[in-house]
Formats: C-alpha cells, structure tokens, sequence
C-alpha cells in the first residue's frame, strides 16, 4: 500500500494498441481503477481526446460511469474536460449526476485545450466564434454556479437548476500547460494541475504563477497543485526503454496528423525515425521518465523537489496490459522513498 505525505494518482488514457479493441482497452481502464484503489492510489482521472484511434477515452462522464460501478473508494475524475468543446450546463448535468452516483467520489478537472486537432475541434463545436480563448473564464464561472445553484440576483440563468444538483459537487480543478489557467486558478481559489508530461519547460514558471496569483484567492482558500507526468518503469533500463518505444512513435505520429492505434514495440523498434520525428520525440520525451526502479525513483524525487508538488499524478502509456500493470506496481513500491528523497533535497537546500 502507498503510505506517504504527498498522494500519488494515476492518469489514464485508456490507450487502444494496435491488435487489440477500444472494447478490451476499457475492459483494461476498469482493471487498472481496481488495481489503483487497492493499493492506495489516491485519484484516477481519464482525459477527453477525440479522432485519436490510440486513445478510448472520448467521453470521460461516460467512463467514469463505468469505472465508478467498479469501484468503491478511490476519486474518481476528469483530467480533463474540456470545456469550449461543451456547454456548461451540460457539463455540470453530468458531473452532478456523477457525484450523485457516487458521492463525495468525483473530480472535474477542466482544460480550455479542445484536446483535438482543430478540423475535428470545428466539428465538436459547429460554431468557433462563440468559443473563443476569451470567453474561457465566463464558461468556467457559469460551470461552477450551475454545479453549486449560485447564479447571483439578476443573472439571466438564475432559475436554472442543473440537475441533479449533487448532495456533495464535484471537486473543480483547472488543468493548464502555461500560465493562463495557473493565473487563473490562483484567482479563483482553485486546485490547479499541471501537465509537465507535454509541457516540461513550462512546468516551474506556471506553478510559480499560481501560487503568486493564490495571494487573491477567496478568504479560507489554500494552494493546491498536482503535477501530472508520463512514466514507464520496468525491472531494468533495458526494457523500459523497449516499452516506451510505441509511445515515442506513436507521439511522431499524431503531431505529424496521423494519429493511429499504440504501435508494438516490435513495430517501434523496426522504425526508422525521419529527422523531423526524431526533434519531435526529443522535444517531447524530455519530460519522461523511463527506467529501473532506480533510475525513476531519483527523477521522481527530483521533480517533487523541484516542484514541491502537492499531489503527483502518473501516466503510463505501454502496449501490454501486464506491463502497464507492472509499472504502476513498482512506482507504487517506490513512492514512500521517493517523497523521503525529496523531502531530505529540499531540507538540504533550504538550509
């Protein structure tokens, strides 16, 4: 069991590999929230992505369902969804249904992202120019009144009732890749998290951002902040490196628009990276950790220290169903001595 200060969760992509079915790949999500709730993961999110064959997780309220009626005790959650994709009613309907399915249970992290390409970003919304960047904080309020009934006197959606209205809400987080939604979280009083696993350069600016920007935040309010990052730990350096490889290649893929299913490793070894997918996948594994138990265990607590992240969320994206198993076994198992080795770094700096 994981018995530590700073909780660890687990993000999942509910990744579909080529051979296998989006049937099977959340058959495995179901699985993998079993297994994170017995050994004390604290939180299991699942992401919204669209027209990406590699990952089931389009409609993450739908899921969630699924992965609630499975479980008993772990949170369960959004990581996130993404708002200009949807109304906010809407979201706030099912996120209201969800917590009260399962209360005190459900997360509702929000991104501003459309988590898609922006041909099928366009399709998802019919109608871009009443979705701007700008408008993100107002359908971000509107989402937080219907989810709690407090619309002020005079607002025009003052007699609407989300319903159901959850005995206990959802918990909101704002989910970012820069400072937009770290500045914005601070102000609000939110929770805030931030996705180090695609945006590593930005990870300190943003998390320095929203702790500033907390000085405004609603009286009683405290600062929390999750860092999710990509993980893939195996017995040794040798075959963790293997099991990463159709996550590097899948990656090239999909910035060059052609997403498809999670690669083998076979089929990622026998690849032969052109010099623009080899930048690409430099630039984007910078922030990965792969290797043995040693290996991850000082690059996690480095990047707690660095961070000094409230919570720590882990995404692991292999081909083999036993092998995404075994690497959020091991990270697990390191976790106490990870938090100690960070905690031991940041004494030895402060003094």
């Amino acid at each position: 069991m994981i018995d530590a200060p700073v909780p660890l969760s687990v993000l999942d992509l509910a990744p579909v590999g080529s051979g296998t079915t989006p049937t099977e790949a959340l058959g495995r999500s179901a699985e993998l929230a079993q297994y994170a709730e017995a050994v004390g993961f604290r939180r299991l999110w699942v992401a919204e992505h669209h027209n990406m064959p590699g990952i089931a997780s389009s409609s993450p309220a739908v899921l969630l369902a699924h992965l609630g009626a499975r479980t008993g005790t772990i949170r369960l959650g959004s990581g996130g969804v993404m708002l200009p994709n949807h109304p906010p009613l809407v979201v706030a309907e099912q996120f209201g249904l969800l917590a009260s399915l399962h209360p005190g249970r459900i997360d509702l992290g929000i991104g501003r992202a459309p988590g898609t390409d922006p041909v099928t970003a366009a399709a998802l919304r019919r109608d871009l120019g009443h979705e701007l960047v700008e408008e993100f904080p107002r359908h971000l309020a509107e989402l937080v009144a219907f989810l709690h009934g407090a619309f002020p006197e005079g607002h025009p959606y003052r007699a609407i009732t989300a319903v159901p209205q959850a005995t206990e809400p959802p918990e909101v987080w704002l989910l970012g890749s820069s400072d937009f939604s770290a500045h914005l979280a601070g102000r609000l009083g939110l929770p805030f998290s931030f996705a180090h696993h695609f945006s590593a350069v930005n990870t300190l600016p943003a998390l320095a951002a929203y702790r500033s920007a907390f000085r405004s935040a609603p009286a009683g309010a405290q600062p929390q902040a999750m860092v999710a990052v990509s993980v893939i730990c195996a017995d040794d350096d040798e075959r963790a490196r293997w099991l990463a490889g159709p996550s590097l290649l899948s990656f090239a893929r999909l910035r060059q628009g052609r997403p498809q299913p999670l690669p083998t490793p076979e089929e990622a070894a026998g690849h032969t990276f052109t010099p623009t997918e080899r930048e690409i996948v430099r630039s984007w594994s910078r922030s990965m950790i792969v290797g043995a138990p040693a290996t991850v265990r000082a690059q996690l607590a480095e990047l707690l220290a660095t961070t000094a992240a409230d919570e720590v969320m882990v995404t692991t994206t292999v081909h083999g169903h036993v092998d995404r198993l075994r690497s959020f076994e091991l990270v697990a198992g390191l976790w106490p001595d990870v938090v100690a080795d960070a905690a031991a770094t940041a004494a030895a700096v402060s003094g």
